[in-house]
């Protein structure tokens, strides 16, 4: 994490290949909430009204993408797709890969967090950063920074089944193979009440296959379904 006073932006530019003409607009997409709340005396905006400009701008784009790229695959499957392409973990992927964690200004107790709360940051930002470039550069420019950033994932994503609904997937599989229909445990809670982390198990049996964690039960069992995919080798 970074001070605003001494905030460099010019490498990031460079890594992007996009020279902003204001390089406010540019911090802004940097700017989390929570570093206005210890410095209440900084005359900017924080990213969220970006984030909902580059929100809009990123599901059009992958949208029109994906209409023309798999012109005979229907609505419904288009839609998974798209979802898998536009979420958290892969938004916060490209934007780990972009170097966007550097330059966050962010509070001293969310610059402590790595885990799920980081990457839903990461995922926001990256999305103000595109609506900043819309409003910067216009609506080419983020298209071309969106395609070079984001399209490249989408073969992995449709290749690796990793569009589907990952507790339905594991489920059909495990029923399919095994005759069994899996279930999930909650192995420990921890953390305030506003602020939870679950620990589910997800078993066969009496076989524990894999552990997932998140902040609501459904989100830790959707990560120990796609973890026990990759340890079944269902995926494939």
């Amino acid at each position: 994490m970074i001070n605003t006073n001494n905030m460099d932006l010019n490498k990031f530019e460079k890594k992007i290949n996009i020279s902003f003409n204001n390089k406010n607009l540019l911090k802004q997409a940097f700017l989390h909430r929570s570093y206005l709340n210890e410095h209440k005396d900084l005359e900017m905006e924080h990213n969220e009204r970006l984030e909902f400009l580059g929100d809009a701008v990123v599901e059009i784009v992958v949208t029109d993408f994906l209409y023309h790229k798999y012109p005979k695959t229907p609505e419904g499957e288009l839609t998974s797709y798209r979802a898998a392409l536009v979420n958290a973990i892969t938004m916060s992927e490209v934007a780990s890969g972009l170097g966007m964690n550097d330059y966050m200004l962010l509070s001293k107790g969310e610059a402590k967090d790595t885990g799920r709360a980081r990457q839903i940051i990461l995922a926001n930002a990256f999305e103000a950063l595109v609506g900043a470039i819309y409003l910067d550069q216009g609506q080419d420019v983020a298209q071309k920074f969106i395609a070079d950033n984001l399209f490249a994932m989408t073969e992995k994503i449709v290749n690796e089944k990793l569009w589907l609904d990952a507790k339905s997937f594991f489920q059909e599989k495990a029923q399919e193979i095994s005759g069994v229909t899996p279930n999930y445990k909650i192995l420990s809670e921890a953390g305030p009440d506003h602020n939870k982390k679950f620990t589910v198990g997800l078993f066969i049996d009496a076989e524990l296959v894999a552990e997932g964690t998140g902040h609501s039960k459904q989100e830790a069992e959707q990560e120990a379904a796609r973890k026990g995919l990759e340890i079944k080798k269902w995926n494939n």
